[in-house]
């Protein structure tokens, strides 16, 4: 799974968790601490998911002469695309 579909699918959970928590009653305190533990484990995961997106930089540009060297081929090093020749035929 790529790093930004993670992100988004553990922001999603926390979203749900705190939603949850908001709505569950006060009345049982271990079920409301068993929730802020998954939170904080959702929010160590997702720290430890942005740690790991590669930032976005620019590639650095190939040397024009590298570029030219590499299209200029000897001709005679190029395969022949066209048909078979006269000289094929044996008939």
């Amino acid at each position: 799974m790529k790093a930004n579909k993670a992100l988004k699918r553990l922001t999603h959970v926390d979203d749900l968790l705190s939603d949850v928590m908001e709505r569950y009653s006060a009345v049982a305190p271990e079920i409301r601490q068993q929730l802020l533990d998954a939170k904080a484990a959702v929010g160590r995961a997702k720290d430890a998911v942005k740690l790991q997106v590669p930032a976005r930089t620019k590639r650095a540009p190939k040397k024009a002469a590298a570029r030219k060297s590499a299209v200029k081929e000897p001709p005679a090093k190029k395969g022949k695309k066209h048909g078979p020749t006269k000289q094929d035929y044996e008939g």
